[in-house]
């Protein structure tokens, strides 16, 4: 079967073809460079809506006329960082960051350490994710929330976030992609994964077939995570789902 293979892509024009099938035959290796891509930015993503969710809702609830107004100094300070961080482009901001990479991991190469600049560069791109989810929905329902004598805190998490589910679970899953892509483009700069293989082998060593079976992964692996936040967001709508709103009542 191999020499079939090898026959038939060097009929295509591929070269150094017994090596690149050689190292996809190892399914150890491609399986755990799957994992190092997996596992980096879903922890990335985790770690950013810790921050970015929190963030996302002030952004909202503290503007002016919001449901809980906060000083527009804060309100300025917390704009303007999140903007700025946003601004920078990620391979320069994992640059950036390799320090703190250094002081909380004790380095800043391979796939573990690639979780906190992921985490940086994505938290501010999921608070404006929240926020522009939170805009959407219809101010009647948070105003009348506020005339039944809610609290803040109940306004946000029994009215904006379960009004909001279903476009939150969309951004989520969006967040959930562009970090993905975020961890294939730290292997160029020492990263793990997929993109590691894709940089080293598919293009620093010539193996395209490498890299053409990395890119296949990647949209494998990109139509899983839509699949899934399209299913659960169309799950959780209660627009289109009346069990959902039987649940919630």
């Amino acid at each position: 079967m191999s020499e079939t293979l090898i026959a038939l892509f060097e009929g295509w024009g591929f070269t150094k073809v017994p090596e690149q099938i050689s190292y996809l035959s190892d399914f150890g290796g491609i399986a755990f460079s799957i994992w190092e891509t997996i596992y980096a930015p879903a922890l990335a993503t985790l770690f950013a809506y810790i921050i970015g969710l929190p963030l996302g809702i002030i952004l909202v609830i503290g503007e002016p006329g919001g449901v809980r107004p906060l000083p527009k100094a804060l309100m300025s300070v917390l704009n303007t960082v999140v903007n700025l961080l946003r601004s920078v482009p990620f391979l320069i901001l994992m640059i950036v960051v390799f320090p703190l990479s250094r002081l909380i991991l004790g380095t800043s190469v391979g796939t573990a350490a690639t979780i906190v600049p992921l985490t940086v560069a994505a938290a501010p791109y999921v608070s404006r994710i929240v926020e522009i989810s939170l805009r959407e929905m219809d101010r009647g329902v948070v105003e009348a929330a506020q005339a039944m004598g809610c609290s803040p805190w109940q306004i946000v998490t029994k009215v904006m976030l379960p009004e909001c589910r279903p476009s939150l679970i969309n951004g989520a899953t969006n967040a959930a992609i562009t970090i993905l892509g975020y961890g294939a483009m730290a292997g160029a700069i020492g990263g793990g994964g997929l993109g590691a293989v894709a940089v080293m082998r598919g293009h620093g060593r010539g193996q395209k077939i490498v890299m053409y079976v990395v890119v296949i992964i990647l949209v494998i692996l990109v139509q899983i995570i839509q699949s899934i936040g399209t299913a659960w967001s169309v799950k959780s709508d209660r627009r289109i789902n009346p069990t959902e709103t039987k649940r919630r009542k």
